[in-house]
Parts: C-alpha cells; sequence; structure tokens
C-alpha cells in the first residue's frame, strides 16, 4: 500500500549527528519526511546535512539553542512559525508544514517542548508553552477528519509506563503530575470530561500516541536515553519522542518502530528515531 514514511529525531546538534554517523542511518532508513529538532545550527548546516533535500527550518533566537525543522524530498506545500502565542513564534520550538497524503492535505509539526525545571521560571516558561500547543491541537480536534501529527521530543513522560525510574522522578520536570495532565487532555476522547493524573479534570482533545496504541501496556519502548553512566546499556531511558495524530490519521498509521542503535558506540544522538508509515 502506497505510504508516506515520516521519521522523528532530536539530533542533539545537527553537525554532532552528522560527525557521528547520522547520515548512514538515513541512507537505509528510506523516510520520505524526516522533523528535526534541538538543530542548534543554521541554515547552512542543514543544508549541508541534508543535500538534495528541501528544508524549511526555525532556528532559535539564542545561539546554539533549540531549533526544529522539517526535510523532505517533496518540498512542503507552505510552512509555519507561528501558532497562537507571540511568546514562541520563531523561537526553535514549532514548525509545521504542509504535504499532501495521496489526494488529501497533511500538516506535518516539528516540536520540540521545553526540558523545564520544577518551581522555576523555566517552567513556567514550559507552562505557557504547553498552553500554546493544547490550543493549537485544539483547533485541530475541532475540524472534522483533519489529517494533521504532532511528531517531536515533547519532553514529558505521559504515564508510568514512559519512564523506567518513574519512581524517582515524581517530583521532576518531565514527569510532574501537572505536565502529564496535558497529555491526559490531549489523548483523552474527544469531548468527554477526562480525570486527570493531577487530580483536575479537562475535555478530551482526541489525539491518538501512535507508540502506545502500537506497542499497548508494556514498560518502554523508550527513545531518550542519557549520555551519562550506564542507561542506555540498562534501557534505563524515557520515552519522550512522539508522534501524536489526529483521529483520522492515526486509522491510516502501520509500521511503527524506533530505531535504536545497536551499541553505544553507535549512537550519533542521545535520541533514537520514530518512524511511522501513514498509507493513502
Amino acid at each position: 500500500m502506497p505510504h508516506l514514511r515520516v521519521a522523528s529525531v532530536n539530533v542533539n546538534g545537527i553537525r554532532a549527528a552528522v560527525r557521528n554517523g547520522m547520515n548512514a542511518w538515513l541512507d537505509a532508513a528510506d523516510v520520505d519526511v524526516l522533523t528535526v529538532q534541538e538543530v542548534r545550527g543554521q541554515d547552512e548546516h542543514l543544508a549541508a546535512a541534508f543535500p538534495g533535500w528541501s528544508v524549511v527550518h526555525d532556528e532559535a533566537t539564542a545561539k546554539g539553542r533549540a531549533g526544529v525543522a522539517i526535510v523532505s524530498r517533496v518540498p512542503a506545500l507552505a510552512s509555519r512559525t507561528d501558532f497562537g502565542h507571540h511568546e514562541f513564534d520563531s523561537k526553535g520550538r514549532w514548525i509545521e508544514a504542509d504535504f499532501m497524503l495521496g489526494d488529501l492535505p497533511l500538516t506535518i509539526v516539528s516540536a520540540y517542548v521545553h526540558t523545564g525545571e520544577a518551581d522555576t521560571p523555566r517552567q513556567e516558561e514550559k507552562w505557557r508553552f504547553l498552553d500554546a500547543m493544547t490550543a493549537r491541537m485544539g483547533e485541530w480536534s475541532a475540524t472534522e477528519g483533519a489529517l494533521a501529527l504532532v511528531t517531536g521530543d515533547l519532553n514529558v513522560g505521559h504515564r508510568e509506563l514512559d519512564i523506567k525510574n518513574w519512581r524517582g522522578n515524581r517530583t521532576k520536570a518531565g514527569f510532574l503530575p501537572r505536565e502529564r495532565a496535558y497529555f491526559d487532555r490531549l489523548l483523552g476522547p474527544a469531548g468527554a470530561q477526562v480525570e486527570c493524573v493531577d487530580g483536575t479534570v479537562g475535555t478530551g482533545l482526541g489525539w491518538v500516541d501512535i507508540g502506545r496504541r502500537h506497542h499497548g501496556e508494556i514498560d518502554g519502548p523508550y527513545t531518550w536515553w542519557s549520555m551519562r553512566g550506564k542507561a542506555f546499556d540498562n534501557d534505563s531511558g524515557w520515552r519522550i519522542d512522539y508522534h501524536l495524530a489526529t483521529s483520522a490519521l492515526a486509522e491510516r498509521a502501520t509500521g511503527y518502530s524506533i530505531a535504536r542503535a545497536a551499541t553505544y558506540a553507535e549512537r550519533w544522538s542521545d535520541h533514537a528515531p520514530v518512524i511511522v508509515d501513514y498509507t493513502y
């Protein structure tokens, strides 16, 4: 069946990823669209990393920080960096690009949510970004049959299944109950009242976590492991890299996989690419 293969990865610096072997993976992956986070570079660095590909890029205003891009074999029909909150427009955290899935319009997002830090201004910024992201995703939820895909490093482990050492991280950014509650609402049944993990009640938006739907109720599989210690070798990771799809698009999702490196030495980022085929 014809499909569009979409991969997403936090490259942890595009220049370092290229030096460490990213292109060998990309040559073998046969992807049509690659969404990239934490570019930490300029347009020329992306052009050098992806020769022959079409690139849309939102560079972070702070040099050497953040940055998101979408690279594709066929040029995007349009792209946008504004998503409803001026604080984050063109800050290297959110970029949308429009493509065709067969004869249907599809919007793909590369998103890089803040890491945050509990009880600091960094976390306050993360709350505001999550608010803006939820509002934008709610616009697609309100459009019947919309095909939209939010990919990227969303820096939140939604459930206990998504973090190996979840007990020790309950008070830390990335697994705070309030952060997880955003995902309870995003992924709750559309229009239903959802009881969230932080004790609040909200309205479900009906998005689908393709990774969790594919794997079911199992630990992980994880997408990020610290470069320190034996986290990778012990598979002590976090699942914080997502494909979140509208319900109409989720029905077209097949072949979910995480391209985990075979060994620590073969890693070219601290994240692994997440790959899904969307049929048409």
